[in-house]
């Protein structure tokens, strides 16, 4: 059991509330995939194309993020929960699929960054022999805003704006956590005398965050696909009702859990690197394994649709335009 202050308590359960919000809003979107796609009437090629404009908004968190070193954490944690809650609640009246991304966009713009200001927070606040399982019951605190939603989307389904609506708390807490959340004491005691990303270009800083960069690039690769959807997958091609994806979801998060809590005390026992390449490399490989039998649907659903020349595609294709008067 880690001791915390007052302090460090504080600290830890206005960072928890940011990261479920945003948690929260950023998975409404891969839970209703389906409802969106039938409202809008959207093929499986546009909602690659609106996942491809989210993962354009990650990159605009970087500059965003570089920010917390000239005006603190806390302030950069409310203004990211403030915008992201802004945008979500935007996308909830867009009347197409362009507009949606449009707003997406800068929604995950804002979720990512306050993923990684809150992470940069903890990691300085937490002790030295304890930081993995802080970051793990980061990780933890973000599976309870996908919870909410998962649990939440059955009850209101096909409305998916609903959920949308309801992230724009976000915006009447962002005031509380401006003034509450205790700024970083690390930060506080630094004098920025220059870019971080510049820093980073140097040595020794620049082979590691090659290497990072390059396995998170593979790994997005990897997972993203599989990650935003999968539930249109589920949905379209093995004709799951929203329950059994939710049920879906809830027994992975399990697992999931499982696994934060193991990897933060592995690596506050053995080290970062050991345990990072360990988990890296099964949890590609279980992914993999996934691709390989993903086309191996039940007898009792219909078989894959083809996409051209024999391949075999494991999503649908683009949904009949209902009649119009």
């Amino acid at each position: 059991m880690i001791d915390l202050d007052r302090r460090q308590r504080v600290t830890l359960t206005w960072a928890a509330i940011a990261l479920v919000i945003t948690a929260f809003e950023g998975s409404v979107l891969v839970i209703a995939l389906p409802a969106v796609a039938t409202e809008f009437h959207a093929s499986t090629p546009a909602l690659s194309d609106l996942l491809s404009v989210l993962a354009i908004g990650t990159l605009g968190a970087l500059p965003l993020s570089t920010l917390a070193d000239k005006f603190g954490r806390k302030r950069l944690i409310a203004v990211g929960v403030a915008g992201s809650s802004l945008a979500n609640l935007a996308s909830g009246f867009a009347p197409s699929i362009a507009i949606l991304a449009f707003f997406k966009l800068f929604a995950v713009c804002f979720e990512v960054l306050v993923a990684g200001v809150v992470t940069a927070l903890i990691v300085e606040e937490a002790p030295a022999e304890h930081r993995g399982a802080a970051v793990s019951v980061l990780a933890l605190l973000s599976g309870i805003g996908i919870f909410i939603v998962v649990v939440a989307y059955p009850l209101v389904a096909p409305h998916w704006r609903w959920l949308f609506y309801a992230g724009g708390v976000g915006v009447l807490v962002a005031p509380f956590i401006w003034w509450l959340l205790p700024e970083s004491k690390a930060w506080q005691r630094v004098e920025v005398t220059g870019s971080a990303l510049r820093l980073l270009m140097q040595r020794p800083w620049r082979r590691r965050m090659l290497i990072l960069s390059t396995m998170t690039g593979l790994l997005a690769v990897l997972l993203d696909p599989a990650g935003l959807l999968y539930t249109v997958y589920a949905s379209f091609v093995l004709h799951w009702s929203t329950v059994a994806i939710s049920i879906l979801v809830v027994v992975s998060g399990i697992a999931a859990a499982v696994s934060y809590l193991a990897g933060g005390y592995l690596t506050d026992r053995f080290g970062r690197r050991g345990p990072a390449v360990a988990l890296t490399v099964s949890t590609a490989a279980a992914t993999s394994l996934s691709f390989a039998t993903c086309c191996g649907a039940p007898s009792r659903a219909p078989a894959p649709p083809c996409s051209g020349r024999g391949r075999v595609s494991c999503f649908p294709p683009a949904p009949e335009p209902r009649p119009r008067r």
